[in-house]
């Protein structure tokens, strides 16, 4: 090839390139400002307008292998957000650096903004994290207002990884660790009363961990009423809101909780690996610095957290993710998740040697919740359980562990979940129960 052919390809490929990425920039913009081809949302009875959530489930692209009723692991991408994801990711691969250091913190800072709007923060309260689990273990290791003696307290339900924090702060803050159990079956009185021994008995508390949604059984907590006893009594509370937000409809700014991690991979919808921290403005400086960062002021949020280079693609895609998520209609979402959960759980609790370990009660549920058979309690047994739910019924679940009364199953239905298949799952259940 001459040195003339050779330039003039070279300025072809530049061309293309350039077409391609104005060809891509207006596919991702046309998704960000679409209606998602949703029909408007009636206004009463939304849990239950088949229309309506048919429409919903036409925008996901899901498996037919099994039924998956473990959709609390993280939340699929719809279609809409996965294209946005895959164009972003082109987009970012094609321009690098160049993209990177001079027009990605401006499109990251626009993110931050709509989430921020979105959640009921101010975006100074906010910082992009890459899950809630980042989050959570830099607020509980950042915390620096506990004195030596002083206690930290947190119970069954909350999450692994956030009870690995709370026991390292022992040698790391010289404080006494407490572990407590949350009654079961639960309530809210007894939920409460709970909480409220719990302080009564650790006078020298200095920091409460607390589960909006369990991760173990579903269980809802009465967030503000405890956070309002902690509170008083001096006790900062430190807020996992890994499984809340998307699932129920709430703004931070009505917790009365100061730290908060959250997920926006689970059921905002948001590409995997993204979460963030939030802060009260006021309560900035008691949270340390990560690692003394230096990148960010002190007085900024973003200091709290030193992730390194990102995965630009997945906050750049979250403004779609958003806009899906205020299409649908944070309550619209909410009631739908608890009409699929009441719409096994009511039959459910009708067959026998079937334990449900999250109430009926209101405000104590969510879309998730977790069963046992009764007195199987050992991994090996609900090993056992989720393995016929799937090999014989085609209905993916899952085990979860740390539970105080013992081992037990989770079912988490997604918005996208139909209630033939939730038939499915409670036929199998009558089944496996009728046979005990």
């Amino acid at each position: 090839m001459s040195i003339t052919n050779r330039r003039n390809f070279v300025i072809g490929l530049a061309a293309a390139s350039a077409s391609a990425s104005s060809t891509v920039n207006a596919q991702s913009a046309n998704l960000a400002s679409s209606s998602f081809n949703l029909p408007i949302s009636p206004i009463d009875n939304i849990a239950t307008q088949a229309n309506y959530w048919a429409a919903v489930r036409n925008l996901y692209a899901i498996s037919n292998q099994h039924i998956n009723l473990e959709n609390g692991y993280w939340g699929i991408m719809a279609e809409p957000v996965r294209m946005e994801y895959v164009a972003k990711t082109e987009m970012v691969n094609r321009e690098n650096s160049i993209y990177a250091r001079t027009q990605f913190g401006k499109d990251a800072e626009s993110a931050r903004s709509q989430l921020a709007q979105a959640v009921g923060a101010d975006t100074s309260e906010i910082a992009f994290t890459r899950g809630a689990t980042e989050a959570l273990q830099l607020l509980i290791a950042g915390y620096n207002k506990l004195k030596t003696g002083d206690t930290v307290i947190y119970s069954d339900l909350d999450y692994d990884s956030m009870q690995y924090g709370m026991k390292w702060l022992a040698d790391r803050r010289g404080v006494n660790v407490v572990k407590f159990n949350i009654p079961e079956p639960a309530t809210k009185a007894n939920v409460l009363a709970a909480y409220q021994q719990i302080l009564i008995d650790n006078p020298k508390a200095g920091l409460l961990l607390l589960t909006h949604v369990s991760h173990r059984t579903g269980l809802v907590m009465p967030v503000q009423e405890i956070a309002a006893m902690a509170k008083s009594r001096g006790v900062a509370v430190i807020l996992d809101a890994a499984h809340s937000w998307g699932q129920i409809d709430f703004k931070v700014n009505e917790l009365g909780v100061d730290f908060v991690g959250f997920n926006l991979h689970k059921w905002i919808g948001a590409p995997l690996g993204l979460g963030f921290m939030y802060i009260a403005k006021s309560k900035l400086t008691e949270i340390d610095r990560a690692m003394g960062d230096e990148d960010y002021p002190a007085t900024d949020i973003r200091s709290r957290v030193h992730t390194g280079t990102t995965n630009f693609a997945t906050i750049l895609s979250l403004p779609t993710a958003l806009k899906l998520h205020n299409d649908i209609g944070a309550k619209a979402k909410e009631l739908r998740v608890k009409h699929l959960r009441n719409y096994w759980v009511s039959r459910a609790r009708e067959l026998k040697g079937l334990e449900i370990l999250t109430p009926d009660e209101p405000g104590m549920y969510a879309g998730i919740t977790s069963f046992r058979m009764a007195g199987k309690v050992t991994a090996e047994q609900n090993n056992a359980l989720v393995a016929e739910l799937r090999d014989k019924y085609g209905i993916f679940s899952v085990r979860r562990t740390g539970v105080a009364k013992g081992q037990c199953i989770r079912i988490s239905p997604a918005v996208y979940t139909s209630e033939s298949e939730m038939d499915q799952f409670f036929g199998a259940l009558k089944n496996i129960t009728a046979r005990s």
